[in-house]
């Protein structure tokens, strides 16, 4: 059977327009992490590729193909920009109607932060597993080399291959390839989900600790309980263009099961904010300083806290080192004082607020005593995201 291609519209772009447009091939994708590389990128998005967003969001193009999504997500993540203004400025260009597949998209990392914020024993989960993966593959020699082989992209499975080791050169993947990725992973190679979802975040460079952790959970079948997501040859055929002609595949699996999901709790309330002077402490789930409600605490000394997923490679520390660098000169420059890398006594007693840290690794490692100040929109979505994503969805108008 021949490839299905991509929408024609795509393909036959002139050279000066393919120019003129900056597309951007994964090959391209070396992230400056700072706010106005975020918004060039958006605006460059917004431009051309945004448009033909719907239906050509699924297409896997490969490391010389083109980008089919908005690669916003490295910002995303760092919080150099916000889900809200993305939101806002997609619904700006396209209209409600036009905007609504994109903008959903974008939300599914407000909802996957909120639910992990009401079932944080998701990631303590994930950790555990982790490490009695590592365990296993210890103590397990057959295990062992099937780990090896998948995460060094010598398993066999030509697609699965080629995306273990674009993930290791460029720190990224498109979405789709994600979870087949996944799938393989799971239901294949049968190796341990959480496993998996450690060799992402060590490697990507957009690594979410909601985002991740959730999206593995929801191919297993365990996010949403027997609902899991396969990888079938001829879906991977169609959407990478004919690339990829993958056989082995155990097409035809059962989900995973757990003893007991993991339970919802209350939303923890943030903390209210004194008045007069404050220190200011910065970290990766949130660097745009500027737009925190601080009510009348006055900041006059910044700290930046950079805290990594354990294992992450170079790439992703030179990433979060640089975005740190950016939200720590923006921080700056808006309220006026010096800022730099926490140290001890760097706040020098005053009171040391810092937006609220998902569930992850900045929230692990923030001192004890910090208040934790929530946005607004957190704040109205995070209690939407307790179950399913349809809620949280249709009151995406309002939240934007």
């Amino acid at each position: 059977m021949a490839p299905i291609r991509v929408p024609l519209t795509l393909e036959k772009r002139s050279h000066r327009r393919f120019l003129a447009a900056r597309y951007l091939t994964v090959m391209d994708r070396i992230f400056p992490m700072t706010r106005a590389a975020g918004l060039e990128r958006l605006a460059a998005f917004l431009a051309d590729e945004g448009a033909e967003y719907a239906g050509s969001r699924n297409f896997d193009l490969g490391l010389e193909g083109r980008s089919t999504t908005s690669a916003l997500s490295p910002y995303l993540r760092r919080r150099l920009i916000t889900e809200a203004e993305v939101g806002a400025a997609a619904i700006a260009a396209f209209g409600d109607e036009g905007a609504e597949k994109f903008v959903s998209e974008v939300f599914w990392r407000t909802y996957f932060k909120g639910h992990l914020e009401t079932h944080p024993a998701a990631w303590t989960g994930y950790l555990a597993l982790a490490a009695e993966g590592h365990e296993r593959i210890a103590a397990e020699p057959g295990l062992r080399r099937t780990y090896e082989a998948a995460i060094e992209g010598r398993s066999g499975i030509d697609c699965f291959d080629a995306w273990a080791s674009e993930l290791i050169e460029t720190g990224w993947l498109h979405n789709h390839a994600r979870m087949w990725f996944a799938s393989i992973w799971i239901f294949t190679l049968r190796l341990p989900w959480a496993l998996g979802a450690e060799f992402f975040m060590r490697h990507l460079l957009d690594g979410d600790p909601a985002s991740n952790t959730l999206s593995w959970r929801w191919v297993a079948g365990l996010h949403t309980r027997g609902k899991h997501y396969v990888a079938r040859a001829e879906n991977i055929r169609r959407y990478t263009n004919g690339r990829f002609d993958s056989v082995g595949l155990d097409e035809y699996p059962d989900a995973l099961d757990e003893p007991m999901p993991p339970r919802e709790v209350p939303l923890p309330p943030a903390d209210a904010l004194p008045d007069g002077e404050v220190a200011l402490l910065l970290h990766l789930d949130d660097l745009h300083p500027e737009s925190l409600p601080l009510g009348t605490a006055r900041v006059v000394r910044i700290g930046g806290l950079v805290a990594h997923a354990d294992g992450a490679s170079d790439q992703v520390k030179v990433a979060d080192q640089s975005a740190m660098a950016d939200g720590l000169a923006r921080a700056e420059a808006h309220f006026g004082c010096a800022a730099g890398h926490t140290h001890s006594g760097w706040a020098y007693g005053l009171p040391v607020v810092t937006a609220w840290a998902p569930v992850g690794p900045s929230a692990m490692a923030l001192p004890e005593g910090c208040l934790r100040v929530r946005r607004a929109g957190d704040e109205n979505a995070w209690p939407l995201a307790t179950r399913g994503y349809s809620r949280l969805r249709k009151a995406i108008p309002q939240l934007i």
